[in-house]
C-alpha cells in the first residue's frame, strides 16, 4: 500500500496500519519501516534519537540497526523491520510476509 505521508531526508513518519504501528525513517534518502514498538518494554520507537541508521529507545537507551532491526552489538533482541519500496514519487512497505521477527 503507498503512503501519502513521506518523510524528507533525516525525517521519520508515524504510521497506523491496521492494528500494527510503524516508523518509516528516511535516512540519506534511503527508507527502513520498523514496529513503533521496542521489543525490550513496548516503548515507541518513533520519537527515539536516530544516529544515522541507529535508532536509540527512549526509554532504556536500546540502539536497534534500522537495516536488519538488530540490537546493536547483538541478535538477542531485534524489532521488526518491513521492506520498503520507492516506484515513481510512491514509498510502498511491503507487509504481510518477510516480516523480520526472527
Amino acid at each position: 500500500m503507498p503512503f501519502e505521508i513521506i518523510p524528507n531526508s533525516g525525517e521519520r513518519a508515524f504510521l497506523k496500519v491496521g492494528d500494527k504501528t510503524l516508523a518509516l525513517f528516511n535516512v540519506a534518502t534511503q527508507f527502513y519501516a520498523i514496529d513503533d514498538s521496542c521489543p525490550h518494554q513496548g516503548a515507541s520507537l518513533f520519537s527515539g534519537r536516530l544516529e544515522g541508521r541507529v535508532i536509540q529507545c527512549c526509554a532504556h537507551g536500546l540502539r536497534f540497526d534500522l537495516t536488519n532491526g538488530c540490537l546493536v552489538n547483538s541478535s538477542q533482541l531485534r524489532v521488526a523491520t518491513y521492506p520498503v519500496e520507492m516506484v515513481e514519487d510512491k514509498v510502498f512497505i511491503v507487509m504481510g510476509c518477510g516480516e523480520n521477527h526472527e
